[in-house]
């Protein structure tokens, strides 16, 4: 996953209601949502080079404690978590989670353990592969699949992942689909995929980053899940948005915890990813060992 990808992946196939008619992706609305995550890059850099503090929940006393204590901590990073743009929303939730006696490396070995997602993320994430690894990053594919109000919607994404190390204590990771596919007809005869940026408009584009720090005996996760799907007909607007929030924060919620149960749980042996990143390796090596 990147603790981003599945981390988002599955977090927002969010606006699934207002499905009255089909919506396609148009090139106004993926310049807004190019423009969006160009602001998003902006604040990772500020927290990257020090400029602000690297992890969001370090930024209130009362969420850092939370966090330590065992809680989950989730909020929107803009507005009620939305933001318009032409034909299209925004979404763009953040959330935080302790995972004690976890260390960077057992934390990726279970985020670039791409082939189990479908079975640690279970059971929004249908089905998962790893594509390729190589130094400069991952590649896997997923389906997740989410019943909203009365929509089955599925998902078919193709992601492209990579890590950025900090220094032996700190790192983040990105993963972004570079393909999304709505699937017509999930899980019966005849389904099949539709070209990307048709169908529904459940899932246009979605970009996870995950933060991490090895601190106080354990590895604070945080994981901010930015999508982009069609907007919301005003006449369903209160209908559909209660429902959004609480998908949101269930989603990511769920997420988090699952990538923390899954940490916990794996063995020393099994520290190993299925899709191992040689120069992450050789850079956690030259830090020196884990205290």
């Amino acid at each position: 996953m990147k603790p981003a990808s599945v981390f988002a992946a599955i977090v927002l196939t969010a606006n699934a209601a207002a499905v009255l008619r089909a919506a396609e992706l148009q090139p106004v609305t993926l310049i807004a949502w190019n423009a969006y995550l160009h602001e998003a890059d902006v604040r990772l850099q500020e927290r990257a080079a020090g400029r602000q503090p690297f992890l969001w929940m370090d930024e209130s006393p009362d969420r850092a404690a939370r966090v330590r204590r065992g809680e989950t901590a989730v909020a929107p990073v803009v507005g009620h978590g939305t933001e318009g743009v032409p034909n299209g929303l925004v979404h763009d939730w953040i959330g935080a989670v302790f995972i004690p006696g976890a260390t960077i490396r057992t934390l990726l070995a279970v985020v670039h353990d791409y082939d189990n997602y479908q079975h640690l993320y279970r059971p929004v994430v249908t089905s998962s592969r790893t594509l390729a690894c190589s130094d400069r990053g991952q590649a896997f594919q997923m389906v997740w699949q989410r019943k909203v109000l009365f929509v089955n919607a599925a998902m078919q994404g193709q992601y492209e992942a990579h890590d950025v190390l900090l220094d032996a204590r700190r790192g983040y990771s990105i993963a972004e689909a570079v393909e999304v596919r709505e699937i017509e007809g999930y899980g019966h005869t005849g389904e099949r995929l539709l070209p990307p940026g048709t169908g529904n408009g459940f899932l246009w584009r979605i970009r996870s980053i995950a933060r991490y720090q090895e601190r106080d005996g354990g590895v604070y996760l945080e994981l901010e899940a930015i999508a982009l799907t069609r907007d919301i007909p005003a006449s369903l607007g209160w209908l559909v948005n209660p429902s959004v929030t609480r998908l949101s924060i269930h989603s990511l919620t769920a997420t988090l915890r699952q990538t923390r149960d899954a940490v916990l749980s794996r063995s020393p042996v099994e520290t190993l990813a299925s899709c191992p990143n040689p120069a992450r390796a050789r850079r956690l090596a030259k830090a020196g060992p884990e205290e």
